[in-house]
């Protein structure tokens, strides 16, 4: 039991010490920080729609519920200073014709619910404004105008933040690995990619981003260098019909990054493949973008992803996202270049090549024959 344990614990910490910090996470979330940035961090507040949009839930609704606290509470201190200044508070003892500027306000308690109830237009019955007073009518006047961009503001950035592009993004999956196989009698690279809404993405595009890095022949370490990797399905990588899974894939060749990798010194490498697919909602017209990334412990050398699409006896089409992931072994060259040189070796045996070393020599036969 005790030798389990110790086994799992040892390979835990193996599989820790061997895993790699990576830009992009699975689900599409950039691992980068910023550090020492000279311009302050109030220039944040200049943009402040995309500020209040990109914060986190807990920090939008503790800012939510602080600006509405906030402005009744404020506005209640101004209130009671108008009543305080009139005179109209009971421990003035105000005569039996004093007008007061806002009725029934005896206190502090009394003037946040009337600002309360002017903010969020409740409508006034037992407390209200009379004309008794300039002071309070402007005042009345000034909340309400906030009151109503205050209102503006708070709701438009939570529909907006409810109906942002990225939550869409989350209905678009790829597959947890990528494979190499032969496709069509190319090494290429595949990687599987689903929507699961049954609304389309318009104008989809995909196309990929290897991040590794490397040293210029100036000895210059460029980290994360980006080279551009093309993705294509069978129709092209433009405009996809994206209404059922579909297989994209890395056609290597002798211009792809991954022609000089075997399947043997594949997790030697050490890279990051980042797959992006930008669309345009078809419900809102928004665009958006879905991304994720692999490394090479999720690349398979010698794999194909298993079949997912069938048809029912009721003639639609099903798919099992069961197998959506789901990879088979299958045979596959451990590296592109010695594909490409069987098939040149195979090439040159249809054809035939002169030996320009090679000299005919003419023999003459003698009909004479000793006995």
């Amino acid at each position: 039991m005790f030798s389990y344990l110790r086994e799992r614990f040892t390979s835990h910490l193996r599989e820790r010490s061997r895993r790699r910090a990576r830009l992009v996470s699975k689900d599409g979330r950039c691992n980068i920080e910023f550090g020492n940035v000279e311009k302050s961090r109030f220039v944040f507040l200049i943009d402040i729609w995309t500020t209040i949009l990109d914060l986190r839930w807990r920090y939008k609704m503790t800012i939510f519920i602080s600006a509405f606290l906030g402005s009744w509470f404020l506005f209640g201190l101004l209130w009671y200073v108008v009543a305080y200044i009139h005179k109209d508070l009971p421990e003035f003892n105000p005569s039996i014709n004093h007008t007061p500027c806002v009725e029934n306000i005896n206190g502090l308690t009394s003037a946040f619910l009337f600002s309360l109830e002017t903010q969020v237009t409740i409508g006034y019955g037992f407390r209200c404004v009379t004309e008794q007073c300039a002071t309070a009518i402007f005042l009345l006047i000034f909340q309400s105008i906030l009151g109503v961009i205050i209102n503006s503001f708070m709701c438009g950035a939570i529909l907006a933040k409810i109906s942002r592009s990225k939550n869409r993004a989350k209905t678009i999956t790829f597959s947890k690995n990528a494979v190499i196989s032969k496709r069509g009698g190319k090494l290429c690279l595949l990687i599987r990619v689903a929507n699961l809404r049954k609304s389309l993405l318009i104008g989809s595009h995909i196309y990929g981003k290897l991040l590794r890095t490397t040293i210029t022949p100036e000895g210059e370490t460029i980290i994360l260098d980006q080279v551009n990797i093309e993705f294509v399905v069978d129709a092209g990588n433009e405009n996809l019909f994206f209404i059922s899974p579909l297989t994209i894939y890395h056609i290597i060749d002798k211009n792809s990054p991954f022609f000089h990798m075997a399947a043997e010194t594949l997790l030697q490498q050490d890279f990051e493949l980042v797959v992006f697919l930008d669309g345009t909602v078809e419900a809102t017209s928004a665009t958006c973008q879905v991304r994720t990334s692999y490394i090479p412990e999720e690349v398979l050398w010698g794999y194909r992803f298993a079949p997912i699409v069938s048809k029912t006896k009721e003639g639609k089409y099903r798919v099992d996202f069961q197998n959506f992931s789901k990879t088979v072994a299958v045979e596959t060259p451990h590296c592109a270049f010695c594909l490409y040189n069987e098939k040149e070796a195979k090439a040159k045996e249809k054809k035939g090549y002169d030996n320009p070393g090679f000299v005919l020599s003419e023999v003459n036969e003698t009909s004479d024959t000793k006995m």
